[in-house]
Parts: structure tokens; C-alpha cells; sequence
């Protein structure tokens, strides 16, 4: 006659051989981690000999001094960066100081002093001057006559006939350049542009 095992002896049977029991299943079918599987990180404690109120209002005061130590920073950069735009406007303003004390002086001499001839002569020794400063300064003048028409750079206000096709869409007269600084355009130069109707 067969002997019949019990549920007890069966799990008795099949145990681990080192003697530790199986994990037992949850309710949702997961198994228990094992006894030996790495510990969780353990929670940051208070200092020893410091109690815990101490040490939230040690990390308070930091907290404090870092937010105020990032707001003097943050005035000091926008403090330095006004100055230094103001220095650069002041740098720029110097170069026309003495074209406009040239002109100052072609007005001083008041109407009927020069002939017109000489009168238009100061006037173009002005502007070289000024042009010369400004151009110094990062200032690039547009005017594209007899180039292709560029949409970021020019502006056209006018069409006239092309003789030929490979004359189409060249810029053939302006008339009124533009101005880039430094890369950024201050007006776009306002052209004709030539168009082949074949």
C-alpha cells in the first residue's frame, strides 16, 4: 500500500537544501526579494550630537546665503552690462564728435560767407569723416547695384525691363542703401530689380 505524503512533507521534500524556507507568494502572484539582496539607500541623518531642528535651520541659513549671494550676482551682472553698453554707445558717439564740430563750423560761417561750390565741398568732407568713423565702428553700407536681388538684404520698390536672361532679378539702381552693423541689419537697401519677361 502507497504511502500518501502530506502537503507538509511534500514542501519538506523540495525545501532548499541550505534549509531556508521558499519565499512566499503575494497577492498578486509577485515573490518576496530574497533575505540577501542589497538594502535600500539608507535616509540622511543629522549630524551626531546635533538636533534635528539645529540642523534645519543650519541648512536654512545656507539656503538663505546662497539666494542672496545669487541675487548680489545677478545685480552686479546687469549692473556690468549696462556699463559696458554704455561704454560702447560712448566709444561710437566719439568718432562723430568732430565731424559735427566740422559741420558746426560750415554753419557758423553763416549764408553768404561761401559760395555754394564751397559750402558743398565742407559738407562732403563732413561725411567722409563720418562715414569713415562709423564704417571703423562696424558699420557696412549696402548697395548692390549690379547684384543679384537679396530679400534679407534689399528691398524692392521697383521692377524695370532686362535686356537680356541673364540679367534677371539684378539689382540695377538704388535708391536708398542699407545699413548692416557688426551683422545685424539696420535697413534693408531699397532697389530696382531687373525682370526678363522673355
Amino acid at each position: 500500500m502507497t504511502k500518501k505524503h502530506s502537503h507538509t512533507e511534500h514542501r519538506a521534500m523540495h525545501a532548499d537544501p541550505s534549509g531556508d524556507a521558499d519565499p512566499a507568494p503575494q497577492a498578486d502572484g509577485a515573490v518576496d526579494a530574497a533575505p540577501d539582496s542589497a538594502p535600500e539607500a539608507p535616509l540622511p541623518v543629522a549630524e551626531p550630537g546635533v538636533a534635528p531642528a539645529a540642523a534645519l535651520d543650519e541648512l536654512n541659513d545656507k539656503y538663505l546665503r546662497l539666494a542672496a549671494e545669487y541675487d548680489n550676482f545677478r545685480r552686479r551682472t546687469s549692473k556690468e552690462r549696462l556699463e559696458l553698453s554704455a561704454r560702447s554707445q560712448g566709444e561710437l558717439l566719439k568718432m562723430l564728435i568732430d565731424p559735427l564740430d566740422d559741420l558746426a563750423r560750415v554753419i557758423a560761417q553763416g549764408p553768404g560767407a561761401s559760395d555754394a561750390k564751397t559750402v558743398l565741398d565742407a559738407v562732403e568732407v563732413v561725411d567722409k569723416k563720418m562715414m569713415k568713423g562709423l564704417v571703423a565702428a562696424g558699420l557696412e553700407v549696402i548697395n548692390p547695384v549690379g547684384k543679384p536681388f537679396d530679400p534679407t538684404l534689399h528691398e524692392a520698390v521697383s521692377t524695370a525691363p532686362a535686356a537680356t536672361k541673364e540679367e534677371d532679378h539684378i539689382v540695377s539702381q538704388v535708391f536708398q542703401p542699407g545699413y548692416l552693423f557688426k551683422g545685424q541689419l539696420l535697413r534693408a537697401a531699397r532697389v530696382v530689380v531687373l525682370q526678363w519677361n522673355g
